[in-house]
């Protein structure tokens, strides 16, 4: 029987199972995209020249997660965009299966969040696929080169007030001050991404 094996695997008639892989995994390098902004331009990552790095943060308006970490995902730009770290939302959301994150419902929360940062509608969800995303909200620090350097949850609690490590501003601040990232990946905890009904 194992001669039999061995000769099916060495004529090419029997392979063996490989998983298939599912989005990016740290140390690879993602693929830029040009997105519709709810400004209404598109934007790719190389428009925003003078960024050391990006936080791309898969993000909605109808999880109830996404809408606990909103404060956190501001406050993130605040102190990380000015450092050359900009913070670029991305909705995977397809509104069709999620109603309340329509494009004209993003415009209208962007304004009322008063964001000052982008928040992308991903209407393909080719970029979701391509990046992996499972969850809103789903986190991805990436080099200047589109190296992919943490993956991963915001930090370690959805209740602001319970939050111990802070997993996006460690990896940051590690990254600004020229260190390897010490936790490059963790579980992203959020809402499932709400896929095309096919």
């Amino acid at each position: 029987m194992k001669r039999l094996i061995f000769f099916l695997l060495a004529a090419g008639l029997l392979t063996a199972a490989t998983p298939e892989k599912n989005g990016y995994e740290v140390g690879d390098t993602a693929t830029d995209f040009k997105l519709k902004n709810v400004d209404g331009k598109k934007l790719a990552l190389a428009d925003l020249k003078d960024a050391k790095g990006y936080i791309v943060i898969f993000d909605c308006n109808t999880c109830p997660i996404s809408q606990a970490y909103n404060s956190r995902i501001i406050a993130l730009n605040k102190k990380y965009a000015s450092q050359g770290y900009p913070v670029i939302t991305i909705n995977p959301n397809d509104p069709g299966v999620s109603p309340g994150d329509s494009f004209d419902k993003m415009v209208a929360y962007a304004k009322k969040k008063d964001y000052t940062f982008p928040y992308l509608v991903d209407e393909t969800q080719e970029v979701t696929k391509a990046f992996g995303a499972t969850n809103t909200p789903h986190v991805y620090i990436l080099s200047k080169e589109l190296k992919v350097l943490y993956i991963g949850a915001i930090d370690n609690s959805t209740d602001e007030n319970a939050v111990t490590k802070k997993y996006a501003e460690s990896a940051l601040d590690e990254l600004l001050g020229g260190k390897a990232v010490a936790t490059p990946k963790t579980k992203a905890v959020g809402c499932t991404i709400k896929w095309k009904n096919s």
